[in-house]
């Protein structure tokens, strides 16, 4: 049966990241919109932009295109925007799908979930940037989220990042709660994420069960980026859930 999908991706990351998985999708028969989001567009003023914006982009993209029956799927910070909207596009929906994401909680940000040391990280970074964005340094990027890829891989890759909005890591977004929308979500986690280190930040099991305790959680071989160096796995879990 045909699907539709939206991809919403994760920090520094444009719609292009999800082309090896979303040609995958199209070859299965699905229907497949992967957009750039206000603020991580090539050429875009991150000083411009707030988190209720990006919610509100994809409001628009899903309705403006009468999308129904949409499987909503985010990518690490991803799931602030896809959390933020989902409330406004329920009777749209079929599933909400949270891949190696961050699910929101009351009045806590992004900056409120990482380890301290990264939440510092970021804040010097912007402070030093000349117009309040981040980049992931390449050392952190090549060792925590692309570990899986050869130098020239992750190199490439992390020189097309584009600078994120230090707003969209300190805005907060109000949780979601799929069975009162009564929509079902799933989690999906790469066995080889190191993005968060595992223990107190890890992905899991924290993430999942802030969506209900009987939330599926589904395990694939992939680390942050497996949309680059897992395209076929992360594709399979996506349409197993």
């Amino acid at each position: 049966m045909s699907e539709t999908f939206v991809l919403i991706s994760g920090a520094c990351h444009s719609g292009w990241t999800w082309r090896l998985v979303a040609e995958r999708l199209r070859a299965e028969g699905h229907r497949v919109l992967a957009p750039d989001l206000p603020g991580l567009a090539d050429g875009d003023d991150p000083q411009r932009h707030g988190l209720a914006e990006v919610g509100d982009f994809i409001v628009d993209l899903v309705e403006r295109n009468d999308l129904r029956d949409v499987t909503l799927v985010g990518h690490s910070w991803g799931g602030y925007p896809l959390t933020a909207a989902a409330p406004r596009l329920a009777s749209r929906l079929r599933k909400l799908v949270y891949w190696n994401a961050f699910v929101p909680a009351e009045g806590r940000s992004l900056m409120d979930e990482v380890p301290p040391h990264y939440a510092e990280m970021f804040t010097q970074i912007a402070a030093a940037s000349g117009n309040d964005s981040v980049v992931f340094p390449y050392e952190v990027f090549a060792a925590a989220f692309m570990q899986d890829a050869d130098d020239s891989v992750q190199r490439l890759t992390h020189g097309l990042l584009v600078p994120q909005p230090l707003r969209y890591f300190t805005e907060t977004v109000t949780p979601v709660d799929p069975a009162a929308l009564g929509v079902p979500a799933t989690y999906l986690a790469g066995t080889e994420d190191l993005a968060l280190p595992p223990g107190e930040y890890g992905w899991t099991p924290r993430f999942p069960q802030r969506l209900g305790p009987d939330t599926p959680v589904i395990e694939f071989a992939g680390s942050h980026e497996a949309q680059f160096t897992r395209p076929d796995e992360l594709t399979a879990a996506l349409l197993k859930a």
